[in-house]
């Protein structure tokens, strides 16, 4: 007698089975890792948070600790954002919970956990995260940013070159609603921690 096996059920990755939650913290906790701080350690023996601005980021690294240290740190920077996107992507979760991901990786680097709390401003882990979403328009004013970097060497000036254009790209290559919308969110939050960060100086400072 043959006994007729129904098929098994396919693999939920919708929010209700909690793996888009998974994704999202496994992202902060990545965003988290603090390059700049561990490799001004272990590289120079300096504490990142004490030189500088004290932002943990590329930027600072790249003034404090060196060139080729700050590009590597962007670089692993970037990547942080990057890979946290990948593995949302590959774990077939829906769109909304792989751009939680790449904020939540975002997030994680302003905000890290394991330095209390204090990071950098997120610019290089948004460029990760937005290559891996919206690859040609990035690549289009990316290379209009590096230009302006190499000739006004104006850090702020060259992101807001990349940022400020992004979404009108987004748009011209026909991006979905969603991701235009998020190439305006992301940088904010950027822009966001960026203020908040240089009122925490002024304040310091007594100015």
């Amino acid at each position: 007698m043959w006994v007729r096996v129904p098929p098994s059920a396919p693999i939920r990755t919708g929010w209700g089975c909690g793996l888009p939650w998974l994704i999202a913290i496994l992202g902060y906790f990545l965003g988290s890792i603090p390059t700049a701080y561990i490799v001004g350690r272990v590289v120079k023996g300096v504490d990142i948070r004490r030189v500088g601005n004290a932002n943990v980021g590329a930027a600072n690294a790249f003034h404090r600790l060196g060139k080729k240290v700050g590009v590597a740190v962007g670089i692993i920077d970037a990547g942080k954002g990057a890979i946290a996107v990948l593995i949302a992507q590959a774990a077939d979760i829906p769109q909304e919970a792989v751009l939680l991901t790449g904020t939540a990786a975002v997030i994680g680097h302003n905000w890290p956990v394991f330095l209390g709390f204090r990071g950098g401003r997120g610019e290089s882990t948004t460029i990760g995260v937005l290559v891996t979403l919206i690859t040609q328009p990035m690549l289009i004013v990316g290379g209009v940013a590096v230009v302006t970097l190499l000739i006004t060497r104006n850090v702020i000036l060259a992101s807001a070159v990349l940022f400020i254009p992004l979404s009108l790209v987004c748009w011209w290559f026909e991006v979905s609603g969603m991701l235009v919308g998020y190439s305006i969110a992301l940088p904010c939050l950027v822009g966001f921690t960026h203020f908040l960060r240089t009122r925490l100086v002024a304040s310091t400072s007594g100015t």
